[in-house]
């Protein structure tokens, strides 16, 4: 079988990522979009909002939900938004906290499955937001025997 043609990297320039999706309130979800993502919408009609996001390589389009029928926020179960390090994590926090998003699981270090820095949040329509960041060698080599998380924000551990 001649393979000469084959790439193993189906998009070996990808110049941004596209993600759209219905909200249940476009005028809430726009504000919170844009202060989450700190950039205005690019366009903004009664129908949707588009988002250009340039340091994340992101162009993100909310919609109406104009079926009138409840979404279904089980069937995504999150969007994921990697970030540089734990600073930026808790970053996200602040600005998610700020943006009055409902807090899932406040900034933490986990080390079961994928150790990573992470924050869970929901948006105004009910999406799971994972803001996480991988950890360094160094932070490896700090994980505790008992695995159990660390909670980057004084005052977010389980009380």
């Amino acid at each position: 079988m001649d393979t000469t043609n084959q790439n193993p990297v189906m998009f070996p320039a990808a110049q941004e990522f596209h993600l759209s999706f219905r909200v249940s309130n476009l005028a809430e979800s726009t504000r919170f979009y844009e202060h989450f993502l700190g950039v205005a919408p690019k366009q903004s009609t009664a129908r949707f909002s588009t988002f250009i996001v340039p340091h994340l390589c992101l162009n993100l389009v909310i919609l109406v939900n104009d079926r009138g029928e409840a979404l279904d926020t089980y069937s995504l179960y999150h969007v994921g938004l990697g970030v540089k390090d734990r600073a930026a994590v808790i970053e996200s926090y602040h600005r998610a906290m700020a943006a009055g998003a409902e807090i899932v699981k406040p900034p933490r270090t986990t080390w079961r499955g994928t150790p990573l820095h992470e924050l869970w949040l929901r948006d105004p329509t009910g999406y799971n937001i994972e803001v996480y960041a991988r950890l360094t060698d160094a932070e490896l080599a700090e994980m505790p025997a008992d695995q159990e998380p660390f909670f980057l924000v004084p005052g977010t551990e389980p009380k």
